[in-house]
């Protein structure tokens, strides 16, 4: 792989420790504790219960881990009850304006926006990393011809570490090139299995074109088809791309630290992070959604008739409503206006897009979904994005791990450099059977 000169950071990623403000006292079995109160740049607070078991031999018991902070940070600021989504401190209204992925994946690991000379620097890096091994080409034939895109994605991530061996001294230049090889070759990876699943030849990146200008051409052109980028599309795209790049620690980004805690190699902790984001509750919503508005356009079922199945608990609505935001999802505000310019100018009549627009109307009007802040979220608006682009429904996850793909890397580069950091290992509230001794085969009933 050719090397290029190295977009070196000047902002590294120093141990996180929040301020202890004050403490709680929590009384248990008639004995007074104290828990450090940890305060947060933006006046979150948590109750820091590291000693707890060994001070009182309780644990906490939280489900889910929503109310669990399993981790100080710097990188993504959310508040759910205000809509706030924030990259190292900007805002993603401003991102997705102003910026671009490349230039907001640089922001997620190192922490400030580059300079000119700091990102030509890094989107060269990127470019010379986007080629895969040659032999690598091998395992797209190995593979079933209806195999799913994530099942190639996450195998061929996690063998990179064959091509490319991770040093047991990971210094910068070898902790860039690895960062640089991800980002860039999670496209290629899954643009060859795109192409291995229509039968299609491979499609090699190219210098010459700009980070999402390159996955497309790798997509969608081929030897006896002219194929042409139109802008619009390459915005949404790029837009899609930075809306997703990072979320605090949600299932997918967790999954990355706790495999990154035993010190596995990054490819063997992306491509479990991978494997996380599949499941149709994290990374494969937007799928789901298309999949609900063609089974309302082929019953029959009105939008409205569908709500109302949907709130008598016979159906489920997808896309509304989210785990952490209790208002309007930030990145549904930004992506809604893409999704109407984009569909509207390939002339506005996917019946998929218009039931949606009904189903949107319905639930913004309806005191049901409004008292429980079930809004439309990034996931509604994104798949009518990505099919309007040319992607196919099984495909929609894959560019889920595209984009956030330097949010898990900018997660694990700040463990890595945080002394600090241990082994994950979550307890549990044992509620099986009591002690109980081996009964022989001739002795059980």
């Amino acid at each position: 792989m050719a090397m290029v000169e190295t977009a070196r950071p000047e902002v590294a990623d120093a141990p996180v420790r929040g301020n202890v403000a004050q403490t709680a006292k929590l009384i248990v079995e008639g004995k007074t504790y104290e828990l450090p109160i940890i305060v947060g740049s933006e006046n979150e607070k948590a109750l820091d219960i590291t000693n707890l078991r060994a001070q009182t031999g309780y644990i906490t018991l939280d489900c889910g881990f929503a109310n669990t902070g399993a981790c100080q940070s710097r990188i993504t600021y959310i508040d759910g009850e205000k809509g706030i989504l924030r990259y190292r401190g900007i805002p993603i209204e401003e991102l997705a304006e102003k910026s671009s992925f490349v230039e907001t994946a640089y922001l997620l690991m190192y922490g400030e926006l580059p300079g000119k000379p700091q990102l030509e620097r890094f989107s060269r890096r990127l470019n010379s990393s986007s080629l895969i091994h040659e032999d690598m080409l091998h395992f797209f034939t190995g593979f079933p011809k209806d195999a799913h895109p994530m099942s190639i994605l996450t195998t061929v991530v996690a063998s990179l570490s064959s091509f490319y061996p991770v040093p047991d001294d990971l210094d910068p230049e070898a902790e860039e090139q690895i960062i640089a090889n991800l980002i860039s070759q999670v496209r290629t990876i899954a643009a060859f299995s795109y192409k291995k699943s229509i039968g299609e030849p491979v499609v090699y990146p190219s210098n010459k074109l700009k980070f999402v200008e390159n996955y497309l051409t790798m997509m969608f052109s081929s030897p006896v088809k002219d194929f042409r980028l139109d802008p619009d599309i390459v915005r949404a795209i790029d837009v899609f791309l930075m809306l997703h790049a990072d979320h605090e620690q949600n299932c997918s980004t967790s999954t990355v630290r706790l495999a990154a805690s035993s010190l596995a190699n990054i490819y063997s902790v992306v491509s479990a992070g991978i494997c996380a984001l599949w499941g149709k509750l994290h990374g494969g919503a937007n799928q789901e959604v298309i999949h609900m508005l063609q089974y309302i356009r082929k019953s029959g079922c009105s939008p409205a008739e569908f709500v109302a199945r949907a709130k008598d608990k016979k159906e489920r609505l997808m896309g509304f409503g989210h785990r952490v935001y209790k208002s309007f999802d930030p990145r549904a505000k930004i992506i809604k206006q893409l999704c109407h310019k984009l569909v509207a100018k390939h002339g506005g009549t996917d019946p998929c897009f218009e039931i949606a627009l009904k189903l949107e109307e319905i639930a913004l009007r309806d005191d049901y979904f409004l008292s429980r802040n079930l809004y439309p979220n990034v996931d509604f608006y994104s798949g009518l994005i990505l099919k309007a682009a040319g992607f196919r429904p099984d495909i929609f996850t894959v560019l889920f791990a595209i984009g956030r793909m330097p949010g898990w890397l900018a997660q694990w580069r700040e463990m890595h450099h945080d002394p600090s950091s241990k082994l994950g290992r979550p307890r549990q509230v044992y509620q099986g059977p009591g002690l109980r001794h081996y009964v022989p085969m001739g002795e059980r009933t």
